[in-house]
């Protein structure tokens, strides 16, 4: 089967196209620009990636392998739904769909079991600590997660796995798709209004994703806000009980635990002593409180929790003052967490704030710019506007020689502050 992967550079669709390539299918894709992304998933032996996604890209590729199936990702859909390459198959008979049904026919052709992580923060860490965990004790698996892995491949597809650990993505009622073996829920808070335009309905969509998972492990806080009793099929942690691990960072403790419960459910081994151990050595994700360069780190957090917890792990981290850099994620999601904005980085020495990394707008919202973003913020913490150029890269040189530790808060993507970041340090 020859499937074509639009907007393969994304975290969402990158890792599906290699769990393709290693399961023996053709794979070819497309993506609006370059990135670091691409380049790593070419260095995977996934080559046949063309930058544009117009008619005569896909044309040609189609012309040498027959297209079967082109999956595209939710901002394909939302943001270029007459796109030529949707055109181009439709005229050709191409079946198409989002990420969501594909992954349920991997699934059902090779008799996975999906073991689905979900939240509001925390997925991709905890997605993969969970990874790791199994690895550790030579569970053959399947996966796919956001982050590239120091242990692995983003997307990974092993013949003799029965487990098909999954980032299961709210966005775009994404999950909704599927019927997990096991889901672990990391935290619900409210995100993605343009989906879910109130809390009640974001809410809405984990209680019917609890309902379609067999078994769900779930924290007390989280159950109470959906309404949710401990029960044969949805287990209420008990922290009392959980072992802890020695990660730095709060959060990532707290991941910790709930993945060698998890496992020990998975596996019905009740002793976690043994994944607690292997847990604290637990490498990373990149983007998740990743060194770049030495007192200099990016982290992906781009929701007030998110943020909190990446402040808390740099305050524990940290033998100076915390200093942040700040891209939002969304001009649209400024809008949303203006409040929290006010307070959010109370305590830090100094923020600078570069422009908000632009997908999937309302355009009818004011642009929140630099200034207007520290207009709003310098109440908690001294603000200033900034741009990606050799100013800002001197200031963040100042603060780290000087024992400062430098947060840097980032979108994703070509032309973001983590990758500007990893241009200039690598080219020095």
């Amino acid at each position: 089967m020859h499937v074509f992967f639009s907007g393969i550079g994304g975290t969402a669709i990158g890792p599906l196209a290699q769990i393709a390539h290693q399961a023996g299918y053709v794979v070819s894709g497309s993506d609006k620009q370059p990135s670091d992304y691409i380049d790593y998933l070419k260095s995977q032996g996934i080559t046949n990636i063309s930058i544009g996604q117009d008619r005569v890209a896909i044309e040609h590729v189609h012309a040498k392998t027959p297209i079967d199936w082109l999956v595209y990702s939710s901002a394909v859909a939302m943001e270029q739904s007459d796109s030529a390459e949707l055109q181009f198959c439709r005229e050709n008979d191409i079946k198409t769909s989002k990420r969501d049904e594909f992954i349920a026919n991997f699934l059902e052709d090779n008799n996975l079991k999906m073991i689905a992580i979900a939240g509001t923060h925390g997925k991709t860490t905890t997605t993969a600590m969970v990874i790791w965990l199994l690895k550790q004790l030579n569970i053959p698996i399947s996966y796919s997660v956001g982050a590239k892995l120091s242990f692995g491949s983003m997307g990974q597809y092993d013949k003799q796995s029965k487990y098909f650990i999954y980032e299961a993505d709210e966005f775009d009622k994404n999950f909704l798709t599927f019927q997990p073996a096991m889901s672990i829920i990391t935290g619900i808070d409210w995100d993605h209004p343009d989906i879910y335009p109130t809390r009640n309905e974001y809410n809405q969509a984990f209680s019917r994703f609890i309902s379609q998972s067999q078994r769900t492990l779930i924290w007390p806080d989280d159950a109470e806000r959906l309404s949710l009793a401990d029960t044969d099929k949805v287990e209420l942690i008990k922290e009392d009980n959980l072992q802890t691990s020695t990660l730095v960072g709060r959060v990532n403790r707290k991941n910790a635990s709930i993945v060698a419960l998890a496992i020990s459910r998975l596996l019905q081994k009740p002793d976690t002593d043994e994944f607690i151990t292997a847990l604290n050595d637990f490498p990373g994700v990149s983007r998740r409180f990743e060194e770049i360069s030495k007192n200099i780190y990016s982290d992906y957090a781009h929701t007030p929790a998110k943020i909190r917890g990446a402040l808390q792990i740099a305050r524990e981290t940290a033998n100076g003052d915390v200093v942040v850099v700040y891209e939002g994620l969304h001009n649209t999601r400024q809008h949303f967490i203006k409040e929290d904005l006010k307070t959010l980085f109370t305590g830090i020495e100094r923020l600078y704030i570069v422009p908000s990394y632009r997908a999937r707008e309302d355009e009818t919202l004011k642009d929140l710019t630099p200034q207007r973003l520290a207009d709003i913020t310098t109440a908690s913490a001294p603000s200033e506007p900034a741009k990606l150029n050799e100013s800002l890269l001197e200031t963040i040189q100042q603060h780290a020689r000087a024992g400062d530790l430098v947060l840097c808060l980032s979108a994703g993507g070509g032309g973001s502050l983590d990758e500007w970041l990893r241009q200039q340090f690598k080219s020095r």
